[in-house]
């Protein structure tokens, strides 16, 4: 008995807090970490809404990454709740990934995240330039900015620096392999078989809803929220009603589409990956709501987990 509990704990099993400002690849870079597609992914800033865990379990031990949603600056109720989100998410944890858009100029959300992670109390800081296979290259700018804090506010954690392209997979090996150095050894924090504790209708409804971002771009889509409704799981089929959830009546014909061809779209494709997901036939209802001001409500945020 001794010697298989000796066994069990030659393994890692760490917390990673991934942080940064929105659209800097954190989701990307996630997914590409663990190989299959836990978050949502756009090229409309700002896709991740809740804290989402992605599992990574190998043979080394088990990676627990915490997505958070990007920090950007606004003055809604939602985006104040997501960037409580975000701040929170680095306590309690062994290590915290700051992820920095490499071909961007570094915001003014990398500067505040930067400042933030100059506390004592942090734990280790590792920082991630990701989309290296971009032209744009403002690495040298970025590591001035955090020259300059670290002058300014001595005494931090010293981070150590990556670069890695979520796109191609450039570096992430590497990036993964040190996240696992800087892991404890110990028990698996989840079962070895579940690669996320996303509660599976919000997993949903985020599937849907990038499929709408995928489509809107810059037209609607922080106005769009999806929340399912009905999840009826019968062997072999699913049949699932979900409500899209607008902001003004306005806004109900652009999801809805020319005679209704991009719901139509939108319901096949989301469809067809929830399917391939979760291994059963799907069928799919979309219900086109107007709740007017819905961000601004605590209890629709808390109702599609993001309160």
């Amino acid at each position: 008995m001794e010697n298989k509990t000796e066994e069990h704990f030659t393994k890692k099993a760490g917390m990673i807090a991934v942080v940064g400002a929105a659209n800097a690849g954190k989701s990307s870079l996630i997914n590409r970490m663990m190989d299959e597609k836990i978050s949502i992914v756009s090229p409309v800033a700002q896709p991740t809404r809740n804290l989402v865990r992605a599992i990574h379990t190998e043979e080394r031990g088990q990676v627990v990454f915490l997505d958070t949603p990007g920090v950007h600056r606004g003055k809604k109720a939602l985006n104040k709740q997501m960037n409580k989100v975000a701040r929170g998410a680095t306590e309690g944890t062994d290590a915290v990934m700051l992820v920095i858009d490499r071909a961007s100029p570094p915001a003014l959300e990398v500067d505040g995240w930067m400042r933030k992670l100059r506390d004592p109390e942090v734990p280790p800081v590792v920082i991630v330039l990701n989309k290296c296979d971009c032209k744009e290259n403002h690495q040298k700018e970025i590591r001035e900015l955090f020259a300059a804090i670290a002058t300014e506010l001595p005494g931090g954690p010293e981070p150590e620096w990556h670069i890695t392209s979520a796109e191609t997979g450039e570096g992430v090996d590497d990036l993964l392999g040190r996240l696992f150095a800087l892991s404890p050894v110990g028990p698996a924090l989840f079962p070895e078989d579940i690669v996320s504790d996303f509660p599976r209708k919000l997993a949903i409804g985020d599937v849907i809803r990038e499929k709408y971002f995928m489509r809107l771009h810059q037209e609607l889509p922080h106005s769009l929220a999806v929340w399912v409704e009905h999840l009826q799981e019968t062997p072999g089929e699913w049949k699932i009603e979900a409500h899209v959830y607008v902001r003004q009546n306005s806004q109900k014909g652009m999801v809805i589409g020319n005679k209704g061809r991009l719901m139509k779209e939108v319901r096949g494709e989301a469809a067809s990956e929830i399917a391939e997901i979760y291994g059963v036939r799907v069928k799919l209802t979309l219900v086109i709501k107007v709740l007017k001001d819905w961000d601004k409500n605590f209890w629709i945020l808390r109702k599609l987990g993001y309160a």
